[in-house]
C-alpha cells in the first residue's frame, strides 16, 4: 500500500509492506528513486514512521544519489525482455566462472539458475541449490566473480563466519574491496 511521509520539508512516497515472516522493520531504497518499508504483521503501525524519521538522513542521502547517479542494475525487478535477452548470457558468464573457480574448491552444487531478482546478487539454498540474478551479466568482471565466489562458498559455509569469509579470500584475496564497491554503488 502507497504511503506518504513529510521529512526534512520533503513529501516522499513509500511502499508499505506488511509481513508475517518479517522480524523487524526494513527500509529498502531501490535505484529507480522509490522505497519501501517491511514491517512485521505484529509491529504497530506508529513505529513505522518513527522508524522512518530516525532514518531520514540515510533516506534522503540515498534518494539524492539515485537522483544524480541513476542505477539500472538493482533496485526493481527489470523489464521482462531484458531478462530474456539476457539471461542466457548470464547463465553461460555464471556457468564458466563456477566451473573455473570450483577448480579450487571441488564443491558440488545442485541446480543454477538464473532469475530476475529485484534486490539480490545470489543466494544458495540449503539443498547446493545456486541461484544469480541476471544482472551480473552488466557488472564488471570483478563484481561478478566476487559474487560467484561468495555463493559458491556458501555450500561448505552456510553462513558468513571467520570460516566462509576465508574460504571466499582463498580464490578472492581481495573480497572485501570488491564487496564495499559493490555496496556502494549498487545497494543500499
Amino acid at each position: 500500500m502507497l504511503k506518504q511521509i513529510k521529512l526534512r520539508d520533503r513529501e516522499l512516497s513509500y511502499t508499505l509492506k506488511v509481513s508475517r515472516r518479517a522480524r523487524r522493520l526494513r527500509l529498502t531504497v531501490y535505484g529507480d528513486g522509490s522505497c519501501s518499508v517491511t514491517q512485521p504483521r505484529w509491529l504497530p503501525r506508529r513505529f513505522v514512521e518513527a522508524f522512518l524519521r530516525a532514518k531520514a538522513d540515510w533516506l534522503l542521502t540515498r534518494l539524492d544519489h539515485f537522483q544524480k547517479f541513476p542505477t539500472p542494475l538493482l533496485g526493481g525487478a527489470g523489464r521482462r525482455s531484458d531478462y530474456r535477452q539476457k539471461k542466457e548470457a548470464a547463465r553461460s558468464l555464471v556457468l564458466s566462472r563456477l566451473e573455473n573457480f570450483n577448480r579450487s574448491y571441488g564443491f558440488k552444487y545442485g541446480r543454477v539458475s538464473i532469475r530476475n531478482q529485484a534486490t539480490r546478487w545470489g543466494s544458495c539454498s540449503r539443498a547446493g541449490n545456486l541461484n544469480f540474478n541476471y544482472r551480473l551479466i552488466d557488472l564488471p568482471p570483478e563484481a561478478a566473480d566476487y559474487i560467484i565466489v561468495h555463493e559458491l562458498c556458501h555450500l561448505a559455509e552456510f553462513n558468513h563466519s571467520p570460516r566462509f569469509w576465508q574460504l571466499v579470500a582463498k580464490t578472492v584475496p581481495d573480497y572485501d574491496a570488491r564487496r564495499r564497491s559493490l555496496r556502494s554503488k549498487l545497494s543500499v
